[in-house]
């Protein structure tokens, strides 16, 4: 496995291996992995002959109150898992790598897409998604790059950026992984005490709950997900959001239609952990 810092080394260690014939998957991270990580670097091995993970913990993505000073950074056993996980290559770029020290002149903008969900109650968080990944992949130039699908939101971004700024390679979305009980992993699940950790998986029961209400009929499901909201709250939840939203442009849908696909996604916080979710599902 090959430890780069700079953009000159991964640039120079991706042509080694394009003059070799062989394909890149990529896949971006803050660090912090865990079994959710590695299921894409598993998906990404199944479409690419060698393996880019990047873990860089991106500042322009956390508003002034979150938790960008805290956020868990464990670089010596990520780079365990990325040893175990067969990586060939893994970019640990600094803050003066990737955005460097002087005045920035150019920004990203994202319409629509971020209006609800994540993007209405984080403003500025997918711009700085967007920025950083943008970045990544004019760097790293792969063949594929591989996203989780808890994340819906983020797909859906950086699939728009791909297609508008023409970047040649195929994106790939990977299913959610979760513990046991049901809980999607996450990096920020490491903030959960153990109280927390136990009652956490009810929220995707909550969500199943609701998903399985709308497909025995229920097209008009607000009221329905503001009981949910309300059970959740009872046990000490604070919801942020609970919805369901069209697939492509991420805006709340009020009345489903019969046979359609649509994404039901929430956001809660459980004490000072912010915890999100969602299921895609057919009406």
């Amino acid at each position: 496995m090959k430890i780069v810092k700079t953009i000159d080394e991964v640039r120079d260690a991706v042509k080694e291996l394009q003059r070799e014939g062989k394909t890149v998957g990529f896949v971006p991270t803050m660090g912090a992995l865990h079994g959710g990580h590695l299921s894409l670097f598993r998906r990404a091995r199944k479409h690419a002959d060698v393996v880019l993970v990047s873990i860089y913990v991106n500042p322009e993505q956390f508003g002034p109150n979150e938790d960008f000073s805290s956020y868990p950074r464990t670089l010596e056993r990520d780079l365990a898992f990325c040893e175990q996980e067969e990586v060939g290559i893994v970019f640990t770029p600094d803050d003066e790598i990737m955005y460097g020290s002087g005045k920035k002149y150019l920004s990203i903008e994202i319409d629509e897409l971020n209006t609800y969900l994540d993007g209405g109650s984080r403003p500025g968080y997918f711009q700085g998604i967007a920025l950083v990944v943008n970045k990544l992949f004019n760097i790293v130039q792969p063949d594929v790059a591989v996203f989780g699908q808890k994340d819906y939101q983020q797909f859906q971004i950086i699939h728009q950026m791909v297609k508008e700024f023409n970047h040649d390679l195929e994106l790939i979305m990977a299913p959610i992984e979760r513990a046991e009980d049901g809980l999607a992993l996450s990096s920020r699940n490491a903030y959960l005490s153990e109280v927390e950790r136990a009652l956490a998986p009810e929220m995707f029961q909550r969500m199943k709950e609701a998903v399985n209400d709308i497909q025995n009929g229920l097209l008009e499901p607000e009221e329905m997900l503001k009981q949910h909201q309300k059970a959740l709250a009872e046990k000490g939840f604070k919801n942020d959001y609970l919805g369901v939203f069209s697939l492509e442009k991420m805006a709340p849908v009020q009345t489903l239609e019969k046979g359609k696909r649509y994404l039901l996604a929430g956001a809660v916080y459980l004490g000072k952990t912010r915890l999100i979710d969602n299921i895609i599902f057919e009406s």
